[in-house]
């Protein structure tokens, strides 16, 4: 039976600028274990880079180390890659997501959305950075993706973006001190609909920097861990598991996969001490 293998990583919260070695090497046991599976394609989910709307060489430099890996990559934009969207509760952004960051992520990365087919599936990777910004570029994603989900014609479809949908429902509460972890309302109940009227199978996110696995009505929801560090209970509480590591994939027609992975030689490298290393 054909199968397509794809490896998630997401986080990865690389910068050229001599600091956070250790998420440097955090990466290096990554792209060791990816270059021993030789998996169909890479998917970075997003914070591709520690901070790009201010310093495009971590952009770069993320790209440079990425195209070193033996098999094709995709990227999707993150918070710290272009800047994060506004919520209908808690304070505005520091650097609201923009086009012409978001441009500059395009130009480093080539993209930030696309659609592909593999063994009888949809594939969609989605910009969840623009959502809710009122920007031009929002606008034009929501054209594409309602083209994009009515073009699959039947077929099953998985989903990558940056931001998790919801915690455990669609009609969650947006709490001030929560409400950046997800895709903001209204743009979640509008996204929520439109999937609900195709045959989405898979969600698969990131930004978290916890592993969690669940499902809601006939879509898993799968969040992949930070290939560099965890987030202290201090600044997040666990709702997931707190550790480093990559999610693969195997996807056959009509049936797919998981597998939660800690790559050997991974560093549960804390927030704390990376700030302490600033």
């Amino acid at each position: 039976m054909p199968e397509f293998r794809l490896t998630q990583i997401s986080d990865t919260h690389l910068s050229r600028a001599g600091r956070f070695a250790g998420l440097i090497e955090n990466f290096h046991r990554v792209s060791e274990h990816i270059d021993a599976a030789r998996p169909d394609l890479v998917v970075n989910s997003g914070d591709v880079s520690w901070d790009g709307p201010t310093n495009r060489g971590d952009l770069e430099f993320a790209r440079e180390l990425h195209a070193a890996l033996p098999v094709k990559c995709r990227y999707l934009p993150g918070n710290h890659d272009i800047g994060d969207n506004p919520t209908a509760v808690g304070v505005a952004p520091s650097h609201p997501a923009n086009e012409k960051d978001r441009a500059v992520f395009v130009e480093v990365f080539g993209e930030d959305r696309w659609q592909f087919e593999a063994v009888g599936w949809r594939f969609i990777g989605l910009n969840s950075l623009i959502m809710n910004t009122g920007i031009v570029s929002e606008a034009e994603q929501e054209d594409w993706l309602q083209s994009q989900l009515s073009g699959a014609n039947g077929k099953p479809i998985a989903l990558f973006l940056h931001k998790p949908l919801f915690l455990h429902t669609p009609g969650d509460l947006e709490e001030a001190s929560t409400a950046v972890r997800y895709v903001p309302q209204p743009v979640r109940a509008r996204l929520v609909e439109l999937f609900g009227a195709h045959d989405v199978r898979l969600v698969a996110s990131g930004h978290v920097h916890q592993r969690r696995d669940f499902s809601h009505g006939r879509t898993r929801h799968v969040w992949a861990p930070s290939t560099g560090f965890v987030i202290p209970n201090r600044i997040q509480p666990v709702i997931g598991a707190k550790e480093v590591g990559l999610v693969e994939f195997r996807f056959q027609p009509d049936a797919f996969e998981v597998r939660h992975v800690r790559v050997p030689g991974q560093s549960d490298i804390d927030l704390d001490s990376l700030l302490g290393d600033i």
